[in-house]
């Protein structure tokens, strides 16, 4: 119970969304809020497009989409706030998805005029499974739309969740009038490209000013739809939130800043703190005085002026200090940390201490893998982050031979950060490339060159999924290993692969081969 007072402070979450949802400006204006930021990327000025705060790597300037998680700290009313922006684009979700193993919460963007989307579908799923608590943002009201009641609808029979509202929608598109927060019974009236919001305390939607604000028939159908959310909701059970089973539902326009106070002020009220987390061993509760946290993101060239690899580290249970030493379970021995950091986008800063529900930074010389645990002593690993069967394989060419330790550099260190497997082909050096999505190779492919000076070619491959093997019977391994000697593989751990060249392939082996375990996720650190 040492650090109870601190645990309490801090809140850790990430925001994720289908692409082009508005969760990279959401993330600033929350950053704003927290007075992290003074200008928003999205703002212009001089025609030169200031580029998001979050999106900090060369090509996510250039394409215009966040491919990296970031991570971002700041402090509002008294919380000290993790916020972990995460790729919206498919092709990236596989770093989303271990993203979400080291958050207590999630908000969740949607998009009013286009609904639920196939990546929100994706991720829902995931936080499904983790039981995840999350609040979730209707964003860009100030477009014409889906009807309100409809876009619930949709988002409860898409998602599997049940909604709660917390604010209600005046109109929509250039009728767009404002919300009205069910809670606090107070009308936030928009004015669009004003910073500063209207709120008018209303506890009676009779009051004449209502009229007078709104219209009389806006105020008619705000009036019954209120009674009516009243009558079906009532008010928000926290603890159905906090075991992610009733999502509060705040609307808004997160470019206009519109309506996101709302949602910032009801997150910081009753998001949950950090929670305990299942390890190998035992359940580690975030008050235990022993340190313990694992890796869940590794980015090479954080800085390409120093190139830098940054290890990113969940703070789980005891307080991390600067210059004490670690054990690194997998490599069974002691580390330090002279410089670990927090972060704000690009922007690093040395800390002295870290506490459950923290995200640092560490300076890595090539001993992390996601997936690692650090402990005061302790032996056990932290479960359930994964490592995905990758959909899209692409052989390696080298074209400059004279760069061929810059490649292999580059390979390992850009696979060890989780968004690409490596895979060397059974009794040759063919390396191959696996990703979950096309955009993942031309990132690869962008940052070996610039960052390794490394020149290559990538080659598609015909294969429709790895899987990893393993079996009691070693014979049964051995003999399968020779006979389909051209579809085995092994990833960068030694471990042994299966490249099915499609679903009825891997399903005949699969038959055919009882003795052998045919895996579609890899427990990175086994």
């Amino acid at each position: 119970m040492k650090y109870t007072q601190e645990i309490n402070k801090r809140k850790t979450f990430a925001i994720i969304s289908h692409p082009d949802a508005g969760k990279t400006t959401l993330t600033e204006k929350f950053l704003l809020f927290g007075g992290a930021i003074q200008t928003a990327g999205a703002v212009k000025s001089n025609k030169i497009k200031k580029h998001a705060t979050s999106d900090f790597m060369e090509i996510e300037r250039q394409r215009g989409i966040s491919v990296a998680t970031s991570v971002m700290t700041f402090e509002y009313k008294n919380h000290l706030v993790n916020l972990l922006d995460t790729p919206g684009h498919r092709d990236f979700a596989e770093d989303t998805y271990r993203t979400l193993t080291a958050v207590d919460s999630v908000v969740l963007v949607i998009d009013s005029v286009n609904g639920v989307e196939e990546q929100t579908r994706r991720l829902m799923g995931v936080i499904s499974m983790r039981k995840t608590p999350v609040m979730v943002f209707i964003n860009k009201l100030d477009r014409d739309g889906k009807n309100r009641f409809d876009l619930l609808e949709e988002i409860e029979k898409e998602l599997s969740i049940q909604l709660h509202p917390m604010t209600w929608p005046i109109n929509s598109g250039k009728d767009f009038k404002g919300v009205y927060d069910l809670e606090k019974e107070s009308l936030v009236l928009f004015t669009p490209g004003s910073k500063a919001e209207d709120v008018l305390e209303i506890s009676d939607l009779a009051d004449a000013r209502l009229n007078k604000k709104i219209g009389e028939k806006d105020a008619a159908v705000l009036a019954e739809d209120v009674e009516l959310l009243r009558g079906v909701y009532g008010n928000l059970p926290v603890e159905d939130y906090l075991k992610g089973d009733v999502a509060p539902v705040f609307f808004g326009s997160a470019v206009n800043n519109f309506g996101v106070k709302e949602m910032l002020d009801t997150f910081i009220r009753i998001a949950p703190t950090p929670r305990p987390r299942e390890t190998t061993s035992k359940i580690v509760a975030p008050d235990d005085e022993k340190f313990s946290g694992f890796i869940f993101k590794i980015h090479a060239n954080l800085d390409p002026k120093h190139r830098d690899r940054i290890a990113f580290l969940r703070v789980c249970s005891g307080k991390f200090e600067r210059n004490t030493y670690y054990h690194h379970v997998r490599l069974n021995k002691d580390v330090r940390f002279s410089n670990p950091y927090s972060f704000l986008a690009r922007q690093k800063d040395v800390i002295e201490e870290a506490f459950p529900g923290d995200v640092v930074g560490l300076f890595d010389t090539g001993n992390f893998k996601i997936g690692d645990t650090l402990t005061e002593g302790d032996n056990f690993y932290f479960t359930g982050i994964p490592s995905f069967s990758p959909e899209i394989f692409k052989e390696v060419i080298n074209k400059d031979p004279m760069k061929t330790k810059q490649l292999e550099k580059g390979l390992i260190q850009l696979t060890d950060e989780g968004v690409a497997q490596l895979f060397t082909q059974f009794g040759g050096t063919k390396k191959i490339i696996g990703c979950v999505g096309e955009l993942q190779f031309e990132v690869i492919q962008y940052r070996l060159l610039q960052e390794y000076g490394a020149s290559v070619q990538l080659n598609s491959l015909p294969f429709y999924k790895a899987c990893w093997l393993t079996s009691n019977n070693d014979k049964k391994l051995l003999d399968f290993s020779r006979f389909k000697q051209a579809n085995i593989g092994e990833d960068k751990d030694g471990n042994m692969i299966y490249l099915a060249q499609s679903e009825w392939f891997l399903n005949t082996e699969i038959t055919n081969n009882p003795d052998i375990q045919f895996h579609f996720t890899s427990e990175i650190h086994k």
